[in-house]
């Protein structure tokens, strides 16, 4: 197993092992961060892509097309399971509202990572090699983290919370 590899593999599970911690927990829902997750992410993706000066071929295009819908509609199943409640007493922010997918959310971490490890193996032998990169990983993760932001976005109940950035949102409706 070569270091990257190892590296990679170390960064996945961390990364999905906070994920998936976060989607069975309640989390104060702040609508700008829910934006500023996958952003930051694809932004550290691209860059580490283009340091690689890795040769992108039409398999690694197929591959990662392939990967990046499967990811998406993940991201949309999670936005869509999100659940949202209330509490009594606001966070040091004002902010009330709360939300979390729960344990089916942290399967759906499982699921992706399965379909990301057997795609990886596959597009392997099939000569894809961009797949196993830092980079490609963090671009498909902020596109799963994107996709969930929208349709969360859209779903916040905006009532209740009496922080500034809950009651504008961040989409534009």
């Amino acid at each position: 197993m070569s270091v990257q590899l190892l590296v990679n593999v170390l960064i996945g599970v961390a990364l999905v092992g906070f994920l998936g911690y976060r989607q069975a927990t309640w989390q104060y829902l702040d609508p700008a961060r829910i934006w500023r997750t996958p952003m930051i992410m694809a932004v550290v993706g691209v860059v580490v892509l283009a340091q690689s000066g890795a040769t992108i071929t039409t398999t690694d295009v197929v591959f990662l097309g392939i990967e990046a819908l499967i990811t998406i509609g993940v991201g949309l199943t999670m936005g869509t399971i999100t659940r949202f409640r209330t509490v009594a007493t606001p966070d040091s922010k004002g902010r009330t509202i709360q939300s979390r997918t729960g344990w089916l959310g942290a399967s759906l971490w499982i699921v992706l990572i399965a379909v990301r490890v057997g795609l990886d193996v596959l597009g392997g032998h099939l000569g894809a090699h961009l797949l196993t990169s830092t980079g490609a990983i963090l671009l498909v993760l902020a596109l799963n983290r994107a996709a969930r932001a929208l349709v969360v976005d859209q779903r916040i109940p905006r009532g209740g919370d009496r922080s500034a950035a809950a009651r504008r949102g961040m989409m534009v409706r």
